[in-house]
């Protein structure tokens, strides 16, 4: 398959190091009127104690100044932003709050003005005080049969990390825990794996996860997310980094990663790949960020209109870059 893309936006949301000293972990999502919205966490340092989530509304080729959504009276880091587009038209920002890692609990708000504002956060399911529940990192995906999946993981204070999805039956409100996804070994080591990104095909749903064994690796459900195979590896590199994937009309995945296979290696360059197979291959394709070595353009977040894709990532820990994508087949 021949697949061409050319980059039509290429942007900062905001000069870097303007807002806060420092920001990571995106999320973008494009609306039916044209708009834009894109979230992420900024403050001094990650987890430190004045981080919050920012939002910024892009509208006629132009971002909005971001402003803050935090949790009332906080004291905490907030982390990891995900947006949710409602059938109704309502946006759903989840995000995480409190250190450590562990003892996160999730929170969400919901906006009614395409993203210019958002009401006051909640906690997204009561006596959540072990690491978070809902979107961990990457967007949830709206199933053939309408159930809401949110790619979920958890990391431990004994530092194991387990992958798992949220099912919601009404749209990103309520949440049913699935199975955690089996974990195999590798080099006599189990394989800690978090941040899953998710697809469905006639087959059924679909993750791709991040580990610190230097390669994704997948899982399978047959069952809607309900249960999971034991994760297998794809033997594509991984440098315990985040990645995102989306499922475009024609069916072809497309994968935005950092292709370096050293645990805690580079976090660069970033690229985009295709796969036509459901993700049993993958072809590079496209370099958002061709720089590499001691850099970092990490944890992209991407999804797609029609064949248009949006991307956000975090550029060198000062910046949120946002790309806009055509492809054509």
């Amino acid at each position: 398959m021949k697949i061409e893309a050319k980059r039509t936006a290429n942007e900062f949301i905001y000069p870097p190091k303007t807002v806060t000293d420092s920001c990571h972990a995106s999320t973008v999502l494009p609306l039916p009127d044209g708009t834009v919205v894109a979230a992420w966490f900024g403050g001094t340092r990650e987890g430190n104690d004045d981080v919050k989530i920012w939002v910024s509304v892009r509208e006629n080729e132009k971002w909005a100044e971001p402003y803050s959504v935090s949790v009332n009276g906080e004291s905490l880091p907030h982390w990891n932003p995900v947006l949710h587009l409602r059938e109704n038209g309502e946006i759903i920002l989840y995000f995480k709050y409190g250190k450590p890692i562990p003892k996160w609990v999730t929170y969400y708000c919901v906006s009614k003005d395409g993203g210019k504002s958002f009401s006051e956060p909640k906690i997204l399911v009561a006596g959540d005080n072990d690491g978070g529940r809902g979107p961990v990192k990457n967007k949830a995906i709206r199933l053939s049969d309408g159930t809401v999946v949110a790619p979920a993981s958890k990391e431990t204070i004994t530092k194991n990390w387990k992958c798992f999805v949220d099912i919601s039956k009404d749209d990103g409100l309520t949440f049913e825990h699935s199975n955690f996804v089996l974990r195999p070994k590798k080099n006599l080591k189990t394989v800690n794996m978090i941040q899953p990104t998710l697809w469905e095909d006639e087959k059924g749903l679909h993750m791709l996860v991040r580990t610190g064994m230097g390669s994704i690796f997948k899982s399978d459900s047959k069952n809607g997310g309900k249960t999971w195979c034991k994760a297998y590896d794809t033997g594509m590199p991984n440098p315990n980094s985040g990645i995102d994937v989306v499922k475009l009309d024609n069916g072809v995945l497309v994968l935005i990663m950092n292709p370096i296979s050293e645990n805690w290696g580079d976090r660069a360059p970033l690229v985009l790949m295709y796969s036509e197979d459901s993700g049993d291959t993958f072809t590079e394709f496209f370099s958002c960020e061709p720089t590499t070595g001691d850099h970092e353009f990490s944890y992209p977040a991407i999804t797609a209109v029609g064949n248009t894709l949006h991307i956000t990532y975090t550029h060198e820990r000062e910046g949120i870059v946002y790309q806009k994508i055509e492809l054509s087949f």
